[in-house]
């Protein structure tokens, strides 16, 4: 499906027939976020009858997104996933709450939510301390993360620092 703001790159997804739901569940999770456009394809296509495809244009945190309801196809799976970088626990508490509902939990800061697209909830500060010199202090706490499901800001830090 073609861009018709300018966008050069944007996430399109493919839903056997939840897109327009999903949209409108992402952007009742996120700020700054909303459903712009649900168009109905036109024409007759092979994922079936004049009408029946739906193409979704949204917004999460003021980014552009695409989504389509085609029918099945390919099953989302983690070799894509989507990471909200969160400033503090409040906010991983918030929106993992939020896309966890009928979704399922998984190691490390990962889950999967009732649509099946895998979602990484992780605190800003893991960028910085992988960018850390301190090697046992990295390893620490990236041991300490392998034993989580959602991530802890506080254990984290106190893993890192050898508390």
């Amino acid at each position: 499906m073609a861009s018709t703001r300018g966008d050069k790159i944007f996430p399109f997804f493919w839903y056997t027939n939840q897109a327009e739901e999903a949209a409108r569940f992402y952007a009742s999770i996120f700020p700054d976020s909303r459903v712009d456009r649900v168009s109905s394809l036109p024409v007759d296509s092979p994922s079936g009858p004049a009408g029946s495809v739906k193409v979704v244009d949204f917004i999460l945190f003021g980014k552009r997104f695409q989504a389509m309801s085609a029918g099945p196809l390919d099953p989302f799976n983690h070799a894509i996933s989507m990471v909200v970088v969160c400033e503090d626990q409040a906010e991983i508490d918030r929106y993992w709450s939020g896309l966890l509902q009928g979704g399922k939990e998984e190691q490390c800061g990962w889950l999967k939510d009732r649509y099946g697209v895998s979602w990484q909830i992780v605190p800003r500060m893991l960028d910085e301390i992988f960018a850390d010199s301190d090697v046992a202090g990295r390893k620490r706490m990236g041991e300490a993360m392998l034993k989580m499901v959602k991530l802890d800001i506080a254990k984290l830090k106190a893993a890192y620092e050898g508390r």
